[in-house]
């Protein structure tokens, strides 16, 4: 997708005074898959701000729900 990778944990869920974001643990994958497409984001906006030139972003834009016809 041209992005930085979201960061990933391990056990165990606290780590040297930092813990693993509460909605990793949660189990709600939308919300996960939510969570590493916004960490994704901020990180290449911080690290690598030139990436999204090329990096194609309609992907992240909210996406329109369908009419359904009768």
């Amino acid at each position: 997708n041209g992005l930085l990778e979201y960061p990933q944990y391990t056990r165990p869920e606290v780590y040297r005074g930092r813990s693993v974001p509460e909605v990793l643990l949660g189990g709600n994958h939308k919300d996960i898959a939510k969570w590493r497409e916004e960490k994704s984001l901020e990180i290449t906006m911080k690290n690598r701000p030139d990436l999204f030139k090329d990096a194609d972003l309609k992907a992240y834009l909210p996406k329109k729900k369908k009419k359904h016809r009768r």
